[in-house]
């Protein structure tokens, strides 16, 4: 999954005067990388991070939807506003990627009512604020409940099982000891056999460990940790450097499975 975020801060220019042709371009060429699917978000959800107004997240997300919409992969929209997801929807998403779980009772019922994918996360707190003093009695355990909790909510509403993947949000209100103790212990926090979708591409943890302060300094770190989750079990792993992590990845199945000759 190419990440594909419709934000400021994410291009060179780090200003408002940013171009949306700036993500489209960006999401071609994780194409011509080997994406498998795309994540689009109009809104940064990083430690610290400030909303973004509805209008505003639609006006990002909407013209790189309409731009890719014939691109003839899966397009996901990171999102958990119920008016953006709504949008989303009509211009033929279709995977909708909640940071909040579907905890807001628009969201899940809207979502209910379509027949998209969606992703279930965990975090703990709120991007301003989430990563100020997280605190968990058992991490493993209370992710996997949380994660549990929010499958049943959705399944009672009547999504089918085969349409949700769980993430147990690295990065999203834990420490970085905390974050290892979840990646290593995957298995511990499965629910009822759904797949794992990843993201931990260039996060804190990774320049935690390797001393790498810019995030773009982060790829072979993120590899990394790519690459352990897969060995884990991860079916979809949610990057920004789509060539290399394809490559990684191509390398380690080719160790694990061989290669035809």
């Amino acid at each position: 999954m190419g990440i594909v975020n419709v934000t400021p801060d994410s291009f060179s220019t780090g200003s408002s005067d940013f171009r949306i042709q700036d993500a489209i371009d960006l999401a071609f060429r994780l194409i011509e990388q080997g994406a498998d699917m795309l994540d689009i978000g109009g809104e940064s959800t990083r430690p610290g991070a400030d909303p973004v107004p509805e209008d505003e997240e639609r006006r990002r997300v909407v013209p790189v939807l309409k731009a890719l919409r014939d691109c003839g992969l899966p397009l996901s929209v990171d999102t958990f506003k119920p008016g953006v997801m709504r949008v989303a929807l009509d211009e033929g998403a279709d995977m909708i990627n909640d940071i909040t779980a579907f905890r807001d009772p628009q969201a899940l019922q809207l979502v209910a009512g379509s027949e998209c994918g969606l992703c279930v996360m965990h975090m703990q707190g709120e991007p301003r604020t989430m990563q100020q003093a997280p605190q968990y009695n058992d991490v493993v355990a209370d992710v996997r409940h949380f994660l549990q909790q929010r499958c049943e909510a959705l399944l009672q509403a009547g999504v089918q099982p085969n349409r949700i993947t769980i993430d147990p949000g690295l990065g999203f209100g834990k420490t970085v000891a905390q974050n290892y103790q979840l990646l290593r212990n995957l298995e511990g926090v499965q629910v009822n056999g759904l797949p794992w979708l990843l993201g931990v591409s260039r996060k804190s943890m990774i320049g935690h460990i390797t001393g790498r302060t810019e995030p773009r300094d982060r790829v072979a770190g993120s590899i990394a940790a790519a690459l352990a989750g897969v060995a884990r079990g991860v079916k979809i792993v949610r990057v920004h450097d789509v060539k290399e992590t394809r490559d990684a990845l191509r390398v380690w199945q080719a160790v694990e499975y061989g290669v035809e000759q």
